[in-house]
């Protein structure tokens, strides 16, 4: 059987978390050093480091079946391959900063003025939709230090938490897209790659529910098992088992990460004891 053929990005801020993703799903990932195809030793995959502008390309043209990267940078690039799967790390926004001496958030501050960016398409699309003209400057890097040497009047730039904005002088006024990283897979797979692709996203799947849920355990009156049940967002129902003490049961269940505090109190005014919350390692259904 022919291999499957991920990329990932080989240095940078996604790098980290592919891996660690990978290796969650029980890959025996090697982490490359300096080597830019690795194959994984459990498994037909073989991993493509790759430069994180360049895997869209690569994904398009077939060279690659899968891949992880950005969707910013799949919506700038414009490429012909399909999203899967959104993962959940990575997250970011694109977003237009001006310098911190304008005090105006308004998008008429742009109008006529030059804007350094690393993603032309993306801003020029969006002035576009606003009836924006503005002057791009495509630059490749370092887009934080344009209006402080002159070069132009604000910048459009990936934003996480805004630390590199506030140091060189810039402030957030729009945001223009939400990013996070995406399983990406190309049009050219044949049958054999997919079985291999859907083994792949099965176990991906099985890992980020089980990072977005805790598995929580508690104690409870009998009389208030149906109040508390109620409470829990579970995925069937609670598992409800008898307690030496008698009048008492212990309930297991699942809730999501996001709701944790919320549910916590519901359950503590409803009369739960003694919570217990433990971590999931996979979660498959």
């Amino acid at each position: 059987m022919s291999k499957l053929k991920i990329a990932v990005q080989k240095s940078g801020r996604l790098n980290e978390s592919s891996l660690k993703l990978l290796k969650d799903c029980g890959f025996n990932v090697n982490n490359g050093n300096d080597q830019l195809k690795v194959s994984v030793e459990n498994f037909p995959i073989e991993l493509l480091y790759l430069r994180n502008s360049d895997i869209p390309q690569y994904v398009e043209d077939g060279t690659a079946d899968i891949g992880i990267i950005g969707e910013n940078l799949l919506i700038e690039q414009k490429k012909n391959i399909t999203i899967l799967l959104k993962l959940g790390f990575a997250k970011c926004r694109v977003s237009l900063a001006v310098p911190k001496a304008i005090d105006t958030n308004e998008l008429s501050y742009f109008e006529g003025k030059k804007i350094a960016t690393s993603y032309p398409a993306t801003l020029k699309t969006f002035l576009n939709e606003n009836k924006i003209n503005a002057e791009i400057h495509a630059i490749a890097g370092s887009v934080e230090i344009a209006p402080n040497i002159g070069l132009a009047d604000g910048i459009c730039d990936i934003v996480s938490s805004g630390n590199t904005l506030f140091k060189n002088g810039l402030r957030e006024t729009k945001v223009i897209l939400k990013s996070e990283a995406v399983l990406v897979q190309s049009h050219k797979v044949n049958s054999d790659k997919k079985a291999l692709i859907d083994q792949v996203l099965f176990r991906i799947q099985a890992v980020l529910r089980a990072r977005r849920n805790k598995y929580i355990l508690l104690n409870v009156p009998n009389e208030k098992i149906e109040a508390v049940a109620e409470i829990l967002p579970v995925l069937e129902s609670p598992t409800v088992l008898p307690l030496a003490k008698k009048g008492w049961s212990s309930l297991h269940s699942v809730i999501k990460e996001k709701e944790f505090w919320q549910v916590i109190d519901a359950l503590k005014m409803a009369g739960a004891k003694d919570l217990l919350i433990v971590p999931i390692d996979k979660m498959v259904y």
